[in-house]
């Protein structure tokens, strides 16, 4: 029986073991850097934990406190909502403009590809954030426009707590490569008989938008849409570089993830900013449940019986 058993297992290996091998490494780093850490927090969210001493068990203490008594998350959630709300559409847009330009066969179109795409190769980075908070300073570049252009000097746009956030919102838009890539992608997959029988009937160019290309272009849409909302909620290096780290001025730029940064590694609250972490979770996943039930209303699959 065991030399029967140890046949067996040989074999297993033989056909399974190389697999495995290459596995090997995603399954430390998943197990190691991602599955353990999550729920590390999960259990350091019940608790008090400085860094300094050991986490004292807490209950449902943080998530309480969360709830009833911390304005500043209120006013957290209300800037990056706001942030999410106008840079992903704005952002979207921009990207479904630009590649449907691109899209057209003119010269030099791969070198104006990489040159728009290279905005989000850069837009996150520390350096491009620096530049930012340069350019639209008192005395920056875009106020030394507005003077020669219209005499006008403008604010200091990146520290005045009515204009801050808008800085970003213009930075988030920026960066715009990404999906511009991927609905340049999708634009390659629809037929072109579909166009060139729309002009036969006398349809317009804005006609065969709305009526041909949005429809076949929804599930690129529908993609974009989820993976730049997440990617908005998660928003952080951009605002701790332009207020310094402290989400000013007057908490106008206090991201959600700047205000866990802050409580985890500036007021040393681990436990807190563990439960802090596990309510922007549920915030994503409640928004990405509702952007998936929604696509059965405006997402149109080829393949899909209707």
């Amino acid at each position: 029986m065991p030399s029967t058993l140890a046949a067996r297992l040989a074999k297993e290996w033989r056909q399974s073991g190389p697999g495995y091998m290459f596995l090997l490494p995603w399954l430390v780093g998943f197990f190691g850097l991602t599955l353990g850490p999550t729920l590390a927090s999960l259990y350091l969210s019940f608790t008090d934990y400085d860094l300094l001493t050991s986490p004292s068990w807490a209950g449902l203490d943080n998530y309480e406190y969360a709830f009833t008594r911390d304005r500043r998350l209120g006013n957290a959630l209300e800037v990056t909502f706001t942030y999410v709300l106008f840079s992903v559409p704005l952002k979207l847009a921009v990207a479904l403009l630009l590649a449907m330009v691109l899209d057209r066969s003119v010269r030099g179109v791969a070198f104006y590809r990489a040159t728009y795409y290279l905005p989000s190769l850069l837009g996150a980075s520390v350096a491009i954030a620096v530049l930012w908070r340069q350019i639209f300073g008192a005395e920056g570049l875009f106020n030394q426009l507005l003077l020669v252009l219209f005499g006008w000097q403008g604010p200091a746009w990146v520290t005045h707590p009515d204009y801050a956030l808008s800085t970003l919102v213009v930075l988030a838009i920026w960066q715009f490569g990404s999906p511009m890539i991927i609905f340049l992608a999708g634009l390659r997959q629809i037929p072109q008989d579909l166009y060139e029988a729309a002009s036969m009937d006398g349809a317009s160019g804005w006609r065969q938008f709305w009526r041909i290309t949005l429809p076949l272009l929804a599930p690129v849409i529908f993609f974009n849409l989820v993976l730049q909302t997440i990617e908005g909620f998660k928003a952080f290096t951009q605002a701790f570089i332009v207020s310094g780290g402290t989400g000013g001025p007057i908490d106008s730029t206090l991201f959600y993830s700047l205000y866990l940064y802050e409580e985890a590694f500036a007021n040393f609250r681990m436990g807190y900013a563990s439960a802090l972490a596990w309510l922007l979770l549920v915030i994503i996943a409640i928004f990405t449940a509702i952007a998936f039930w929604s696509s059965k209303y405006w997402v149109y699959y080829e393949d899909e019986a209707r």
